[in-house]
């Protein structure tokens, strides 16, 4: 009987341990938070209903060294926009699935306040691939969890 129990409770512990990067690949779930390929912010990635959102969570530097005040989207081609913070801005829009362990939508970039086409590829290696294009020119990097 105990030796039963203690089998149980193992296979408890087990199936709810988090899945290591490959793992989390080859289930398809891109969820978790990213840190982007330059190191300066990291994005929540979750699923939201049929989409996937990206949220960003953290800047390295969430302080603009000119102002003393948080990071905005001062760039946003939209001025009533350009007050709001850069942490919690969404990053993802309509986002779909489009093939295994791939999405397609667009990706707002806060950098010049424009959005582009974009693919999100969750890579065999864990790794979250983003890109963003302009016509057919496209551009993209590796995010790790």
């Amino acid at each position: 009987m105990r030796s039963t129990l203690v089998r149980h409770v193992l296979a408890a512990m087990l199936s709810i341990s988090p899945l290591g990067n490959a793992e989390a690949a080859a289930a398809g779930d891109p969820g978790g938070v990213w840190l982007t390929q330059s190191g300066d912010a990291k994005i929540k990635v979750s699923r939201c209903g049929n989409a996937l959102c990206g949220r960003v969570v953290w800047l390295k530097e969430p302080i603009d060294k000119k102002t003393g005040k948080p990071q905005l989207d001062d760039h946003n081609s939209d001025p009533a926009l350009r007050g709001r913070k850069i942490v919690g801005i969404s990053l993802f829009i309509d986002m779909q699935a489009a093939g295994a362990n791939k999405w397609s939508g667009r990706i707002y970039n806060a950098d010049d306040g424009k959005t582009y086409a974009s693919t999100v590829t969750l890579l065999p290696s864990g790794n979250l691939n983003v890109q963003g294009c302009m016509g057919t020119l496209c551009a993209g990097e590796d995010w790790t969890r």
